[in-house]
């Protein structure tokens, strides 16, 4: 399947990072902590966690970055959780991101489960 405007998929993959990025900081989104998962997930290249202040808040942080990966060219996102916005998660393709209120990011803590070590690469005896 060929990347937006003929990009390499790793060029695509990083386009799509800073647009992400770019839209949360405009939107004011708070505690922005982008993760790897290459190599570690089939479901994309990058995550992103974010927090917004309030159910509005992290309703609009969500509309404007849906609107800004098609404005970029990636299409429309796939979204859930957007009604109650407590968590929204947006699935660009290569970038998945999670925009939730502080109580309810506090509560799943999804940056532990991706940033925990690799158990892979220690030795077990």
């Amino acid at each position: 399947m060929p990347s937006p405007a003929g990009i390499s998929g790793f060029d695509a993959s990083s386009r799509a990072l800073n647009t992400v990025l770019a839209s949360l900081e405009d939107s004011k989104a708070e505690n922005i902590v982008p993760i790897d998962i290459q190599g570690k997930s089939s479901l994309g290249d990058h995550m992103v966690i974010a927090s917004g202040r309030s159910h509005r808040h992290v309703a609009a942080v969500a509309d404007h970055l849906l609107k800004a990966l098609k404005d970029a060219g990636f299409g429309a996102a796939r979204v859930e959780g957007l009604a109650s916005a407590d968590w929204v998660l947006i699935d660009s393709g290569d970038v998945i991101v999670h925009v939730f209120r502080p109580e309810v990011r506090d509560f799943y803590n999804l940056e532990k489960m991706w940033l925990a070590p690799d158990l892979e690469e220690e030795t077990l005896h």
